[in-house]
């Protein structure tokens, strides 16, 4: 009985002391100074059940990142320890700023919001369950400041942080407009044109198309000035053009939102400002003389790319009854017939795999520029590429000018019994590698316009499996795509691009 006595005993002082060591510090209103914030703790997700207090930050900087020790485990504070599974935090810190633009960016797993008012509103506001993420903002502080930082946990993994520094500022003028086709793009933090980053260019001298994805899906593009992150940023390009009259097709694609002003952004001939994945929208209009157009772009998450094309549209003497494209055997057979010729010079044969950047791949003279009878016009393409093939004709007359035909679509997949490597040719070797038997095979070197440049003579017999090395004379070719073509007993194997360098 004495020790049942001793025991109750010892059990009552433990709770004493446990009770007397555990009483909650702080007074839950005052806010840290010198970069040291005042971290409220409550042993719930709503700010009830104070326990005590910690601090974040040091004398040097505010920015902090914490994990509270992990999953599920005793977290101390001046006063009570919580359990990192259901709990809450309310940081305060009064700081003074100098006059200036500042990039902040808070983390939470589970919800956090930032006030820059002592709680009034919330500047960054993510007050749900959630993993891990981070919310930037850019805002202008002067003078001082109460920060709150609230947040809570509500099961799972945790981790607060927060970071503050003087925001990287592009200097250009960014009212200037880009010349000669190449365009200047003004890149901005935001989706709103929020905050000035730097310059970039698109373009090359004399054709102001071009088509950018920014190097990826939230990664760090590159300005004269500074780097953004491709999740939330806006880019507008300027460029002036001289125009001669003639008819012209504007077509721009972007994923999110994109817009085009021939007027210096007073008026918008395509507007799709809205989140989207990438389309494209198209604009046909006649201009003369000197024009500002402004393109504008921006980005809210996911994918992103924006594009640009312009082309002469100008309304030749002469009618396309028709064009058309099939697949026969190793080749792709172009068809057309016209009417009502008058100074047409030739058409120009391009090809696409994508719709968006066109190749010339031959030309084909008009047979009777004064003629009033109809005319009928094929061409053979006998390298086409795997997959579809977009076609078009550049239709050009004695003066110049041009138009487009339609664009037609043909399918063509190549006997893949047979591969070729290296497609970036560095040196003259190159290899077949056979999928099946070969006899009498041979490996030709192309020219893109279809001019035979070299050919070799490969073994007599070729087992399934066998590698065979061949070596080609590149060192007098100038950098850019080439065909190679391997055939066997006559019939053609495989037709591979290579892009030499």
């Amino acid at each position: 009985m004495k020790r049942i006595v001793f025991l109750l005993f010892m059990l009552i002082v433990a709770g004493s002391i446990y009770s007397q060591s555990c009483t909650p510090q702080g007074n839950q209103a005052s806010y840290g100074t010198n970069n040291l914030w005042i971290g409220y703790v409550y042993d719930n997700i709503d700010f009830t059940n104070y326990a005590g207090y910690v601090n974040e930050g040091n004398t040097s900087s505010p920015n902090f990142d914490e994990s509270f020790g992990g999953d599920v485990v005793s977290y101390p504070t001046n006063g009570c320890s919580v359990t990192t599974e259901t709990f809450s935090v309310r940081y305060k810190l009064t700081k003074t700023f100098t006059s200036g633009t500042y990039q902040v960016i808070v983390g939470g797993d589970d919800g956090y919001r930032l006030s820059l008012d002592g709680g009034a509103t919330w500047t960054i506001n993510k007050w749900l369950d959630q993993s891990y993420t981070t919310t930037t903002v850019i805002v202008t502080l002067s003078g001082t400041v109460n920060l709150v930082l609230e947040y809570y946990e509500n099961g799972g993994q945790n981790r607060i942080s927060f970071n503050i520094q003087t925001a990287c500022i592009g200097s250009e003028d960014q009212s200037v407009y880009g010349v000669n086709g190449v365009w200047n793009g003004y890149v901005y933090y935001g989706q709103n044109f929020n905050l000035y980053k730097g310059l970039v260019h698109e373009g090359v001298t004399g054709v102001p198309n071009f088509d950018e994805s920014f190097g990826g899906d939230n990664v760090t593009y590159n300005s004269s000035g500074c780097p953004i992150q491709t999740e939330n940023f806006s880019v507008r390009y300027r460029l002036q053009a001289i125009f001669s009259g003639s008819s012209y097709i504007f077509t721009v694609g972007g994923d999110d939102g994109y817009r085009l002003s021939l007027d210096g952004g007073s008026t918008w001939v395509i507007n799709k400002w809205q989140d989207q994945s990438y389309n494209t929208t198209s604009y046909s209009t006649t201009l003369s003389g000197t024009k500002n157009l402004v393109l504008e772009y921006y980005e809210n998450g996911g994918g992103n790319r924006v594009s640009f094309s312009m082309t002469g549209s100008i309304v030749l003497p002469l009618q396309l009854l028709n064009f058309q494209g099939k697949s026969t055997g190793n080749i792709v057979q172009l068809n057309w017939e016209t009417s009502r010729e008058v100074n047409v010079a030739y058409y120009e044969i391009q090809r696409s795999n994508d719709q968006l950047g066109f190749t010339a791949i031959g030309k084909v003279d008009a047979k009777d520029i004064s003629s009033g009878q109809n005319i009928d016009y094929s061409y053979s393409d006998h390298f086409p590429l795997n997959g579809n093939n977009y076609y078009r004709l550049r239709m050009t007359d004695i003066n110049g000018n041009y138009t487009y035909s339609p664009v037609v679509v043909v399918s063509f997949e190549q006997n893949t019994s047979a591969s070729i490597f290296p497609t970036v040719l560095t040196a003259n070797t190159i290899y077949v590698r056979a999928g099946s038997s070969m006899q009498n095979a041979s490996l030709s070197f192309y020219e893109i316009t279809g001019r035979k440049l070299e050919e070799i003579q490969l073994p007599k017999t070729i087992n399934a499996g066998e590698t065979i090395s061949a070596s080609l004379n590149i060192g007098s070719l100038s950098k850019g795509t080439y065909l190679v073509v391997c055939k066997s007993s006559g019939a053609t194997i495989i037709k591979q691009l290579v892009l030499v360098q």
